[in-house]
C-alpha cells in the first residue's frame, strides 16, 4: 500500500499518533514495540531527537508491515530526503512550508504539516498536504477547530497536537478532530517501554470515553 492509505488505514484503526521526541536508536524499537502493541500504529520521531535518522531506520525496518513509521520537526526539503532514505514515509511539521510539503508528497510520502490559522491550513493543503496539524492545539480550543472546520474540506484528516491527555479528547473529536498527536504525556526521554506501554493504553482507552 501507498504511505497514504497506511496513513488512512492506520488513523482509522486508531487516530493516535506517537511522538517520541528525545528516543535513542538503542530504544527506539522497544518503544515503538510497546506502541503498536497498545493499538498506536502511527510513529514520528522528531527530527530533533538524538541521531534521528538511525532511529527512524531501525523502527521502519522492525515495524515494517506493522506501523507507519516517520520523522516530525522536518524544517527543509534536504530533510525530507534524508527520512526518505532512513525507511521513513511521513512527514510532520510545526509549521506550513510549501517546499517541505512539495517535497514530501513529490517522494511518495504523508505531509502533516502544523497550521494554526485557516490561511496556513489553505497554503498547506494548495502544496499538496494530505493531513493537518493544529498546533499548538493548547493555544486553540474546540470552539476554534469547529469553526475552522466550516470552511476546511471535510475530507482532510485535522490532528490535535499540544496538551491532549486522555480525559480531554473527547470535546476535540465532537469538534471536528480526526485524531491527536501525543507527546510528553505518552512518551519522554528516559521512559521505560513498559511505562510507555500503559500510557498509550490510557490513551487509547480515553478514545472511548
Amino acid at each position: 500500500m501507498s504511505a497514504e492509505e497506511d496513513f488512512t488505514r492506520y488513523l482509522a484503526d486508531c487516530p493516535l499518533v506517537a511522538i517520541i521526541r528525545g528516543v535513542t536508536p538503542d530504544e527506539v524499537v522497544a518503544v515503538g514495540e510497546a506502541m503498536v502493541t497498545a493499538g498506536i500504529r502511527i510513529i514520528e520521531v522528531p527530527l530533533n531527537s538524538p541521531h534521528p535518522f538511525e532511529s527512524i531506520n531501525r523502527l521502519a525496518a522492525a515495524l515494517d508491515g506493522r506501523a507507519l513509521v516517520g520523522a516530525g520537526t522536518v524544517l527543509d526539503a534536504l530533510s525530507v530526503a534524508r527520512v526518505k532514505d532512513a525507511g521513513g514515509r511521513l512527514v510532520v511539521a510545526p509549521n506550513t512550508d510549501a517546499q517541505v510539503i512539495g517535497a514530501a508528497v513529490g517522494a511518495g510520502m504523508v505531509a502533516a504539516p502544523g497550521y494554526f490559522t485557516p490561511s496556513e491550513a489553505f497554503v498547506a493543503l494548495n502544496a499538496g498536504a494530505q493531513a493537518l496539524k493544529l498546533f499548538p492545539a493548547e493555544g486553540a480550543t474546540p470552539a476554534v477547530l469547529k469553526a475552522q472546520r466550516a470552511v476546511l474540506p471535510k475530507d482532510v484528516p485535522i490532528l490535535a497536537v499540544g496538551g491532549i491527555q486522555p480525559d480531554n479528547m473527547r470535546p476535540w473529536l465532537e469538534a471536528g478532530a480526526n485524531g491527536f498527536g501525543l507527546g510528553s504525556g505518552l512518551y519522554a526521554p528516559g521512559r521505560a517501554a513498559d511505562e510507555v506501554h500503559e500510557r498509550a493504553k490510557a490513551y487509547v482507552a480515553g478514545l472511548a470515553k
